[in-house]
């Protein structure tokens, strides 16, 4: 399905980075695995084969971002999907105590390394005529909860990002989508909440096949759709 093309997954070494990296391997792609640490990529991807490329990038930074991009299509000629799964969450103050430093840490996350990783990829793919991005909001963030504010506005934020670049390059042959996830179901979120049904959450390996169908050929006419992947939890 993915034979030959360029995937990027930033975040590729967290648990649902990995899920989709695989995902797009395992359908013939060549899959660059994008992180801010080696050594997180080594332990996720200790024998990562021909076809999966491991990168260290700070997705926070705009020149690292942008200096990455420059190296990656010089390197492989296009990207022709870009999965931007990295992202944070925490838990906030009340709305008015909110901290610059929660805003910040979940807005450079969550919305900037977006923009980042954007900037020098959608213009490759506007020219090339073809292109997909794929990004992650949240379930959570159609509506507001207590001490959640930062976090659910920056991911409210993705949401529109992804609609506004969407109509920004859809006429140029570019699908620019999102998920929203409810809780998925990882080592932390099962640490955090040891009393959950885990039954109920999402599987990254079910997020990442919405992901994988979101970047294929199926979806030519989905753009600036925000999908819910809710698991049985509702």
């Amino acid at each position: 399905m993915f034979e030959d093309q360029v995937v990027v997954v930033t975040g590729g070494a967290g648990v649902l980075g990995q899920a989709v990296v695989q995902y797009f391997l395992t359908r013939g792609a060549v899959v660059v695995s994008v992180d801010y640490n080696q050594a997180l990529l080594d332990t996720a991807f200790p024998s990562p084969g021909p076809h999966c490329h491991l990168a260290v990038c700070d997705l926070t930074s705009r020149d690292d971002c942008a200096a990455f991009s420059e190296r990656l299509l010089q390197t492989h000629g296009a990207v022709d999907v870009l999965c931007n799964i990295a992202g944070g969450f925490q838990m906030g103050e009340t709305v008015f105590e909110t901290l610059d430093e929660t805003w910040d840490f979940l807005f450079n996350l969550n919305t900037k390394s977006i923009i980042y990783m954007t900037q020098k990829i959608v213009p490759a793919m506007v020219a090339a005529g073809c292109g997909k991005v794929v990004n992650v909001g949240a379930v959570a963030a159609t509506q507001g909860q207590a001490h959640m504010g930062a976090y659910l506005a920056s991911k409210s934020a993705t949401i529109r990002l992804t609609e506004s670049l969407a109509e920004e390059v859809k006429q140029a042959g570019v699908n620019v989508n999102c998920v929203l996830p409810a809780v998925i179901d990882t080592p932390r979120n099962r640490s955090d909440m040891p009393d959950a049904d885990f039954g109920q959450w999402v599987a990254p390996e079910h997020l990442a096949a919405v992901i994988g169908f979101l970047a294929s050929a199926e979806a030519i006419a989905v753009h600036g759709a925000a999908v819910p992947v809710r698991g049985l939890g509702g």
